[in-house]
């Protein structure tokens, strides 16, 4: 069905496509589907959570016009902050990191936003990097008409990524057997996690982290390149009882299959999204032919075509 005409470009954001993967996974395994949010407007699902954390805001009052709002983000929560917030009028400070991708940090400046960048000494994630923007976030928003956005801690994402989960079960009605999706701030997998659980009870839910930095599985935290996940502490929206297992994926294995999937399945994503199709593959594995198996495409590879991601060999 062709989508309707729309007047609003917030509208545009989530009813993206469920595509069955064909060439990644090997014969003997469940079918394995990946949503595409990559199709999303800024080309992130990060698109879905910024509006539900704006919109829920303003429908309590604590957002109102005049008033900026500010966030700690990696980039892709910001670039999605920074479009919501320039269709709805906001002003929106970021503080970010030159650890990130150049793609995203120009994304957020050409929306409007003011960027503020911690350095990394060495241009990697580290344990403390996330935390340390954090806390210069708060200090901005102590400042008066300032709303912190607080992605860490606001259940009003949750409420972004439930459609997800339920165009899930629509998509696919004969049942979902397991998702596996990597954690960040953890608000995707919680908030899909709740609808696939109401739905099918059996269904396995896997979380995944960077391998080089386990904090969820092993309790301490390392160095990583992975762009929106792996935030160096455990996230205060993962809850134990809405997942089954966690899992610390190779980053070296994601990203060959950020690869495989552009030569092979023709899909630009990025390394989280190879985490995520590296775990799927694996469960898909356990658990058999004849079941299905979901994860996400978390952004766009176009945002990573600076680094080296796609030339490594």
């Amino acid at each position: 069905m062709v989508p309707s005409p729309v007047d609003n470009v917030l509208d545009t954001i989530g009813n993206t496509q469920c595509l069955q993967l064909q060439r990644v996974v090997p014969d003997g395994h469940a079918r394995v589907f990946i949503k595409l949010e990559s199709l999303n407007p800024t080309g992130s699902y990060k698109d879905r959570m910024a509006r539900s954390i704006i919109e829920e805001a303003e429908r309590r009052g604590d957002l109102r016009p005049g008033m900026t709002v500010v966030e700690a983000t990696g980039g892709s929560t910001g670039s999605s902050l920074a479009f919501v917030c320039a269709i709805k009028g906001y002003a929106f400070r970021v503080v970010s990191s030159d650890a990130f991708a150049q793609e995203k940090l120009l994304t957020m400046s050409a929306f409007g936003s003011t960027v503020e960048l911690i350095k990394s000494p060495t241009g990697k994630i580290t344990s403390d990097l996330i935390p340390s923007m954090r806390e210069r976030a708060r200090e901005i928003a102590s400042q008066d008409g300032c709303y912190l956005a607080d992605q860490f801690n606001n259940q009003d994402v949750l409420v972004g990524y439930e459609s997800l989960g339920r165009e899930l079960v629509e998509q696919l009605p004969g049942g979902i057997d397991g998702f596996c999706g990597a954690v960040g701030g953890a608000g995707m997998v919680m908030g899909v996690s709740k609808v696939l659980k109401s739905t099918w009870p059996e269904c396995r839910v896997i979380i995944l982290e960077p391998g080089s930095a386990p904090i969820i599985t092993e309790g301490r935290a390392g160095t990583h390149g992975v762009e929106g996940i792996g935030i160096g502490f455990v996230p205060p929206l993962l809850d134990k009882k809405s997942y089954d297992e966690a899992w610390a994926v190779s980053e070296v294995e994601a990203r060959i299959m950020c690869r495989r999937l552009a030569k092979e399945e023709g899909i630009l994503v990025g390394t989280s999204t190879g985490l995520n199709v590296v775990a799927a593959i694996a469960l898909a594995g356990r658990l058999g032919p004849e079941k299905t198996v979901v994860t996400v495409a978390c952004d766009t590879g176009l945002k990573y075509m600076r680094g080296g991601l796609f030339t490594s060999e």
